[in-house]
Order: C-alpha cells, then structure tokens, then sequence
C-alpha cells in the first residue's frame, strides 16, 4: 500500500494522485478551431485503476496527454499531487515527466536492439540512475517475464512485449501509469495479460493506473470508468462490467468501436 492510499484509508476520503481543473484544449483557429477540451474538472484517485471512454474525438486521449504532462493546456491547471503542471518550465516539466510518470502507449516503443531487460531499465539508465534492484525483482515477478529478460522484442509475443513497456513505466515507482489504448495491437488472449498485470499492481502496491480505452471488456477490469463527449466529461461508473459499459455508452449515444 503506498502512503497516498493509505492516507486515504485512515481518513476514509480518496486522494487525488492527478487532477485537472477547468481543462481547455483547443487546436487551431478561425474555421479550423477546433475545441478539443471544453472546461474539464476531474480527479483521478490515487491507488485506483480508471479508464476513460468515448467515442472517436470526445478527447479522451487529450486528456490523457494533457493530464500527463505531454500536452499543453489552453487553459486551466493540470496538478501530479500538489504541483501545478502549468507552471512548470519545460525542463522541470521534463525531470518531473521522467521521475514522476510512467507511459504505456498502443505501439510498445520498445527499443528493437536491447533485451527485455535493457528496455525495462533504459529510462533510469538515460537518467543516470540504477532502479532498485528489489523493486526491479518485484516487477520482474509480477510481469511474469523473468525468463525472458534475455529477448530482444522481435522474440517475444505481442502480449510479452508490451508486458516489457508495463514494466517499463513501473520500474522507476511513478506516482501515476498512464496507458493509451495499451491493448490496442493485441488479440483477446494478450490483452487480458496485460490489463491483469495492471490490475495486480494496483490491487498488490497501490499504484495509480489511468487508461483510455474504447473497449468495454478491457474498462471492466477497472475501478472506475469516466465517459467524455464533445470534450468534457459526461458521466462515470463504478465497478463496471462489460454489459454495464456496453448499457452506459447505448444511453450516452456512443458505440464500441471496432
């Protein structure tokens, strides 16, 4: 349990390990403007795995960027705990993005060159830094990859490979994972191994998991599902399950896509 969640736990409140306030995007301008973010406010709890859903443009990815420090606000405030994203200079945003925030992405973004092993430890290994080796076994373990550390991504199944990216974002103990479409590439049977190692950090060491997600079966592993539109946020559900996603998105007009 990390000390975020169990903060919460005594004081019977959710923390918020990232939160947007008043969130505006926008693209462009004149008749191209388009408003990709309309003055969103949400919390994002610490120690919870939560997906974001909608359908093709709502802005679930720009929040997710947004949120994560990748992307530029238009306008309002984007906090990691206490620090205002907003405010940062870029090489603070920088240090903070690397020491603070763990990216899984559809593509994997392995380095086809290196073993599993390097892959898992190249972002401490750019900063000059070794991971603990007892987390690095921790994770290791968890992901269920020990034996193939010595592969390079062309050896390793779709599923292993972006296993190797989870790892990846987790070595380095981020306050936050967040994960776009990270099940995206794969087939059924791959994707469950992923979202049920993200599901075992959160539930075994309290990490923090944000997800978007346009499918139903992979957003009923979570907590909590947040549903955009349009650019802002439209409604939530709690302990989802595939069939309440599926009744949720009928009502709110959205579809599964393909």
């Amino acid at each position: 349990m990390t000390l975020a969640n169990a903060t919460a736990s005594e004081t019977g409140q959710r923390l918020a390990a990232a939160r947007v306030e008043g969130l505006t995007k926008v693209y462009g301008a004149g008749d191209t403007r388009v408003v990709a973010l309309d003055d969103v406010t949400l919390d994002l709890y610490a120690g919870e795995f939560s997906a974001i859903m909608g359908k093709s443009g709502s802005g679930k990815s720009t929040l997710m960027h947004c949120a994560a420090g990748l992307d530029e606000a238009t306008a309002g405030h984007v906090f990691l705990g206490d620090v205002d994203l907003t405010s940062l200079r870029e090489r603070h945003l920088t240090e903070l993005r690397r020491d603070r925030i763990g990216f899984v992405f559809q593509a994997f973004n392995l380095v086809p060159t290196l073993t599993a092993e390097e892959n898992i430890v190249l972002p401490a290994a750019i900063a000059g830094r070794r991971p603990d080796p007892a987390w690095f076994d921790e994770v290791v373990d968890t992901v269920g990859l020990r034996d193939r550390l010595g592969h390079r991504p062309s050896e390793l199944s779709g599923g292993q490979q972006q296993r190797v990216a989870c790892a990846r974002a987790l070595v380095g103990r981020p306050d936050v994972v967040f994960a776009d479409e990270p099940t995206g590439n794969l087939d059924s049977t791959s994707g469950a191994e992923v979202l049920g190692f993200l599901r075992r950090v959160v539930d075994t060491h309290g990490q923090t998991v944000v997800m978007v997600t346009h499918d139903p079966g992979a957003a009923s592993w979570t907590d909590r599902v947040v549903f955009l539109a349009d650019g802002r946020v439209v409604d939530e559900l709690r302990a989802p399950t595939p069939e309440r996603v599926l009744e949720r998105m009928a009502r709110l007009g959205h579809r599964a896509e393909a």
